[in-house]
């Protein structure tokens, strides 16, 4: 009986907060990248490199993304997937960590790139519609060899 009233609560006060444009998700001020951590993973590669991705589907796990996470692994990342494919533009309002953005077709190919400053609001968007978007640290993509037309295989079908 206390978990559900102390649930209802947390609910009640996730609503009343929900107009602020601050606003923190309360498993990311209690437990910081928990929430991220709890997303499904799937293994994606380019080439000859394999990466490990946490995928973010809803709405509110697309929304919360790799905010308030000050780590990551070297291979590492976050793939957002989208219902369907349309313009997708990105910025880093309490993301910690400097990113860079794929923004990839329905065939896996890269459409363009867009390197992101940690808590910034500038827009960051595809170049044409996208159903898919692979955030890796600032500087992955280019390191690899990886531009534009180059195929993440594991995505497409998901």
């Amino acid at each position: 009986m206390i978990h559900i009233k102390q649930t209802i609560f947390r609910r009640a006060l996730e609503v009343l907060l929900a107009g602020s444009a601050l606003l923190v998700p309360l498993s990311a001020q209690s437990e910081g990248s928990s929430q991220a951590q709890s997303l499904p993973t799937v293994q994606l590669n380019a080439g000859i490199h394999r990466i490990h991705v946490m995928v973010a589907r809803t709405p509110d796990e697309r929304q919360t993304g790799l905010m308030f996470r000050q780590t990551m692994g070297t291979n590492d990342g976050m793939l957002f997937i989208f219902e369907t494919a349309t313009r997708q533009c990105f910025w880093m309002k309490n993301t910690l960590l400097p990113l860079s953005a794929a923004f990839i077709d329905l065939e896996g190919r890269i459409v363009n790139i867009a390197d992101m400053a940690p808590q910034s609001l500038e827009s960051h968007c595809s170049d044409q519609p996208v159903r898919f978007v692979l955030e890796m640290h600032q500087g992955w993509f280019a390191k690899k060899g990886l531009q534009k037309g180059s195929y993440i295989g594991g995505i497409t079908g998901r």
